[in-house]
């Protein structure tokens, strides 16, 4: 009994220790962290505990942040976390964030992991389409991204596609344009190129320069009314209020820079912006959620405190805060430049290297070639000792020919000394050979003179049969039937026939001749005229696929009309010709 009344206790008593904490989940742009506190811790102990955590100094630009409803709201340092409007799961979810921005992200930031937090952050922001950003910009704010990521661009690491897997344009720019994600990280790789020698701080740094001048950068909106009812949106910023359209939140309406404001006041949900000079009216607007009135307020009062404290002397401990991060960054150069020499020098050595490597292989193989050339050398003259060998045999060789010709000669001498006897006889027997010849020739010409003579003769013949008929004709005529007197019907049929029928051959032969050709020009005009059609049909084929028919003029209208019709000039042009030839031929 004792025993299970000494359990009872120690449970109550864990329960009442367990009760007294609770756990909260911290998110940061960078990582996530989590912790257990107490039950009365306040705001303050919990940001405390998450600067000290992520090393940072320059805690007034950040907050933990909540979700609540339709809207978001800002954990109060004096107040305890429980007692917020916070969502009671275990872990509390709260995020680090950052609360109001800088005019000069240059002169303002500070620390490494300052300016790391609002670089994380802004890219979120512009990425989901909170600040808008033109393409263009774009690509130069995603090139110093893969800088601050990546590095150097180097060609042998950062091949085409290692940026497939990166988010690194908004959505919107993406779908403005007809292009790849291929022609966006060209693109963006050849920005990225260009930052060679930037380190990680200067990237980021560089993204925040060109951020910040963006119309939505570091502007918080929230819907409101004006006293006639008119819905507007009033932004509030580091150097500001500005009143927006609902439709336009780049071009502010009016705007009331906090150095021209005497007094904000706020009573249940009107707001009244009251300008140093007393003259202008103040400016009334009312928000119909009262979470939303008391983060405006928030947000007025932390924005126009920091505008204040940036036009006066720094404090000590930013001071310090500022000498220590020139000493850390001029530390940070010189090691840098360090880095940078041992680079050189080791880049150097490693060209050294691969000049000595490659002089050294230049040499082997001068060594090879030298060895080659040896061999060869030796060849040749093993080759050259063989030929002189050859050369010798041959001239003992021709020495032998030598002597067998001379040998020859002298026989040839003693057979042409018999031979001049038989030709003197050779000799004889052409004489008479010849002068046989020029008897025949005489005969010749003799016997030509006779033809010629016969010729004569025929022709004199042929001269008297003719005088002979041209006389019978004579006599005929002198006759009573002459020709005159006989009639068309009674002259010989043969005759007549003879005549028409000669003049139809010829008559009938050239026409058939004549229409050949024509007939074979038509066809040959003909298979020119499908050839070119073919041709054109074939081009026509070829870039229908690439016009664009809604910038067809009338002509091209008409003339595609004119074609599918069959009335172009180029078809009424065939039909005439062909007509032309047909009637020549027929």
């Amino acid at each position: 009994m004792a025993s299970a009344l000494a359990a009872k206790m120690r449970l109550n008593s864990l329960r009442r220790k367990q009760a007294k904490n609770f756990n909260v989940r911290i998110t940061t742009m960078d990582a996530d962290m989590e912790c257990s506190c107490e039950v009365k811790s306040t705001g303050k102990y919990l940001f405390d505990l998450v600067c000290r955590a992520l090393g940072l100094r320059e805690t007034w630009f950040f907050g933990l942040q909540y979700d609540v409803k339709d809207t978001v709201a800002w954990i109060k340092m004096d107040k305890k976390v429980l007692d917020h409007d916070v969502s009671k799961e275990d872990p509390v979810t709260l995020h680090f964030l950052a609360k109001f921005y800088p005019e000069n992200a240059e002169e303002e930031l500070v620390q490494d992991i300052t300016q790391h937090l609002f670089f994380l952050q802004v890219i979120i922001k512009i990425l989901e389409e909170e600040i808008y950003c033109p393409p263009e910009a774009s690509v130069l704010l995603a090139s110093y991204a893969v800088q601050a990521k990546y590095g150097d661009y180097d060609p042998n690491v950062h091949k085409p596609g290692f940026l497939a897997q990166e988010e690194l344009l908004p959505k919107r720019v993406i779908n403005l344009y007809q292009m790849t994600p291929e022609m966006w990280e060209e693109r963006i790789t050849a920005c990225y190129s260009e930052h060679r020698g930037r380190t990680r701080e200067d990237a980021e740094m560089e993204y925040l320069k060109i951020a910040q001048d963006l119309e939505m950068y570091g502007i918080n909106y929230f819907p409101i009314r004006n006293k006639k009812g008119t819905d507007l949106l009033l932004g509030v910023d580091a150097l500001g209020l500005h009143i927006y359209d609902p439709d336009n939140r780049l071009t502010p309406k009016c705007s009331f820079p906090w150095n021209e404001i005497r007094n904000i006041s706020y009573s249940d949900k009107e707001f009244a912006i009251k300008p140093l000079d007393k003259k202008t009216d103040s400016f009334k607007f009312n928000s119909s959620m009262l979470r939303v009135n008391k983060l405006i307020l928030q947000l007025c009062m932390g924005n126009h405190d920091l505008f204040m404290r940036r036009r006066r002397v720094d404090s000590l401990e930013v001071q310090q805060m500022k000498a220590q991060a020139r000493e850390e960054r001029a530390r940070k150069r010189v090691e840098r430049q360090r880095l940078e020499r041992e680079k050189h020098l080791r880049e150097a050595a490693e060209r050294a290297r691969d000049e000595l490597e490659r002089r050294l292989m230049q040499l082997q193989d001068e060594a090879h070639m030298a060895n080659d050339a040896l061999l060869r050398s030796e060849e040749t003259a093993d080759l050259l000792a063989e030929k002189a060998q050859i050369a010798e045999e041959e001239a003992k060789l021709l020495s032998q020919k030598a002597s067998e010709a001379e040998a020859e000669m002298q026989r040839i001498k003693l057979t042409a000394i018999r031979s001049e006897e038989e030709r003197r006889l050779m000799e004889q027997k052409m004489l008479e050979a010849e002068m046989m010849a020029l008897k025949m020739a005489d005969e010749s010409e003799r016997r030509a003179k006779e033809a010629d003579q016969l010729k004569q003769d025929l022709q004199e013949a042929r001269e008297s049969e003719r005088r002979a008929k041209h006389k019978l004709l004579e006599i005929t005529s002198k006759s009573a039937y002459s020709p005159s007197a006989v009639p068309s019907h009674a002259m010989p049929p043969e005759l007549s026939f003879s005549r028409e029928n000669l003049s139809f051959d010829f008559k009938d032969t050239d026409m058939k001749r004549l229409s050949m050709e024509i007939e074979k020009e038509k066809v040959e005009y003909m298979e020119k005229s499908k050839h070119l059609q073919e041709q054109l049909n074939e081009l026509k084929t070829e870039i229908e696929s690439l016009k664009l028919k809604e910038r067809e003029t009338p002509l091209d209208i008409l003339h595609n009309d004119n074609t599918e019709k069959g009335t172009s000039k180029h078809t009424n042009q065939l039909k005439k010709t062909v007509a032309n030839l047909s009637s020549v031929a027929y």
